[in-house]
């Protein structure tokens, strides 16, 4: 098994979780219905690139 030698700092930690935080999602607004929506996804409504898709 693999065991360090040496303990790493708070230094050494924080800059290896630099790149660990959460992003919030990409939110995007539907040209027909004006509605916020995350990015790639139909609307509740059932709209995709300002087409109806889902309940035609």
């Amino acid at each position: 098994m693999a065991v360090q030698k040496n303990r790493k700092t708070r230094s050494k930690r924080g800059m290896r979780r630099a790149h660990n935080a959460l992003i919030g999602n990409a939110l995007s607004l539907d040209i027909t219905s004006g509605e916020t929506h995350i990015r790639h996804s139909v609307t509740s409504e059932g709209y995709y690139r300002g087409k109806k898709v889902i309940g035609k």
